[in-house]
């Protein structure tokens, strides 16, 4: 497989490897963290859904900026050494118990990824413009997704073992750990770059970066300082009077507004040889932050879901297994047990006294009568970010039938295009979503704990729309950029991410607000409908664009 691809593959492929197991130990983690009420933040549902959307937005907001300055001054191997660095250090403050070093930690990551991520993926493209690659470019993408995904199935089990042995400190530790061994994998391929890693330089028409810093960046932080500000009317389920939901909601969606209007603008002032290839990645944006929107939720409500209302008990041989890996925890049932695996409440102080009491459910307290222990028995549950392995672990299994299937039909000249492949993974992806509102109509909303099997399920289906859309989207950008922005347009890629990423944010938030869980479920099968009948519309247009400009 690998002779039949550029020999810097295998560098990148396992550096990415290693970075995302740093990144998805951190994101399985982060909100049990956040809500844990003894070693961690103690927050609320809602609160921990809102950090986390913003987190995952900001992570995929920065390649706009990370992408640029690779593109004209640092050049992409040392952007993306920098970034590894950067989010390598991160990940070790996250274990201080302190919110101000949370804080900054996040910055850290935030920063860090915005060099490291969009440049990596434009690094891998540098390699497949070249002639003898150039078929191959769907196919090595997707490899270098399952790089992806190898990291991010195996850190979970190292993050729950840590954190059950030795405390949250130390899983962000492995984290970081993982980030280094990233960077040091990439610089033993250096040999393999070639001249693919100097930037491009400022080309003509470009616009400056200080005119960047002028007309872009600083309205985004005064567009977000003036969203972190207005008010709206103040109710009961919004006690901030945030116009969106929350602060940081508003404070997101002002600041983005000048970095859309730059990119509205690039399409507007394009040359007229570069203005349809443009436009017609700009509507691909548009269309998958709604993917985004719901796949999301895998680390906040679907983390919630595996949590609250999913069997993790394993009991004979399973428990043994478990148990010696160290990923099963020990739950003594009572009738009045305090017990829970998250945090069970939020004692919120205001001049040093308690001011309100947030109760969680406890995980005995939806499990069937039948199924209840003994009074004074313990049970063994497995660690719920084990459920973040689930979704890599089909890619993993997935992504060599998908690739062999596209290149069956390559063969006899049937491979539908790269945006027919993210209409069908919009339209997968939808499907998925009913698995979840089965699962609760299952449990009976919630009143009993359902098997595995459900959230097994819905990431195996979503998971196949994942491979049709996530690969093809980074293939597309390739594909599609003016050669002298086409880090830009990759920054531009995980803009559409970020703003997703915020969504699902402001989506889980919503979690506790529906009393009938599949209600939520049917709000996120609608989103990505809309976004599937969209795509398809586009989707004639956007194949002549591909045809006109000689790429499929």
């Amino acid at each position: 497989m690998w002779n039949k691809h550029p020999k810097a593959l295998p560098f990148l492929f396992l550096s990415e490897m290693w970075e995302r197991f740093g990144y998805y130990l951190m994101i399985g983690i982060f909100t049990l963290y956040l809500k844990d009420v003894e070693a961690g933040f103690a927050m609320t549902e809602k609160e921990a859904a809102d950090l986390y959307g913003t987190f995952i937005a900001l992570v995929f907001l920065t390649p706009f900026v990370g992408g640029l300055v690779a593109d004209r001054y640092l050049g992409y191997k040392k952007s993306i050494v920098l970034g590894g660095l950067m989010m390598g250090v991160g990940y070790f403050m996250m274990g201080i118990h302190s919110l101000n070093m949370l804080y900054v930690a996040m910055t850290l990551v935030i920063v860090g990824n915005g060099f490291f991520k969009p440049n990596i993926s434009t690094l891998l493209g540098n390699f497949y413009n070249d002639e003898k690659y150039l078929d191959k470019k769907d196919e090595g993408y997707n490899i270098f997704y399952m790089g992806i995904n190898v990291g991010a199935f195996i850190c979970n089990f190292f993050g729950a073992a840590l954190q059950i042995l030795l405390g949250w400190q130390y899983a962000f530790m492995a984290a970081g750990l993982g980030m280094f061994i990233g960077v040091i994998v990439f610089l033993m391929g250096t040999k393999h770059y070639g001249n693919k890693t100097e930037k491009k330089g400022v080309q003509e028409g470009d616009m400056p970066f200080s005119k960047i810093v002028l007309y872009i960046l600083v309205p985004s932080v005064v567009f977000g300082v003036i969203g972190w500000i207005l008010k709206g009317v103040q109710s009961d389920k919004n006690l901030d009077s945030a116009l969106f939901g929350s602060d940081s909601t508003d404070a997101f969606i002002f600041a983005c507004i000048p970095v859309v209007f730059f990119y509205a603008n690039l399409y507007v002032k394009a040359k007229a040889a570069d203005k349809r290839p443009i436009g017609a990645l700009l509507s691909i944006f548009a269309v998958v932050i709604l993917f985004w929107a719901v796949f999301k939720l895998n680390g906040s409500a679907l983390t919630t879901w595996a949590d609250r209302y999913t069997d993790r008990q394993v009991t004979g041989s399973t428990e043994q297994v478990f148990s010696a890996l160290v990923q099963s925890k020990e739950l003594t049932y009572t009738k009045d047990s305090t017990e829970c695996y998250d945090a069970q409440f939020r004692l919120q102080k205001e001049h040093g006294e308690v001011k309100k009491t947030v109760d969680y459910p406890l995980y005995f307290r939806n499990v069937s009568p039948d199924k209840l222990p003994q009074e004074g028995s313990k049970i063994a549950v497995w660690a719920t970010s084990i459920s973040q392995s689930i979704n890599p672990g089909w890619v993993i299994m997935l992504t060599p039938l998908v690739v062999a299937f596209f290149t069956f039909l390559r063969s006899r000249k049937k491979e539908p295009s790269t945006p027919t492949k993210i209409a069908f993974g919009l339209l997968i992806s939808a499907l998925s979503v009913l698995v979840m509102v089965a699962a609760v109509h299952m449990g009976h909303n919630g009143s009993e704990k359902v098997s595995v099997w459900w959230l097994v399920a819905n990431y195996g289906v979503i998971t196949i729309g994942e491979l049709f859309l996530s690969p093809m989207g980074l293939s597309i950008v390739s594909k599609l950029s003016p050669k002298n922005i086409t880090a830009l347009m990759m920054g531009g890629w995980f803009l559409a991410t970020s703003i997703g990423n915020k969504l699902s944010g402001v989506l889980a938030s919503m979690w506790d607000q529906y009393e009938d869980k599949s209600n939520f479920f049917w709000v996120n099968f609608g989103l990505l409908l809309f976004a599937t009948l969209l795509m398809f519309v586009l989707v004639k247009r956007l194949n002549k664009v591909m045809k006109d400009y000689g790429v499929n």
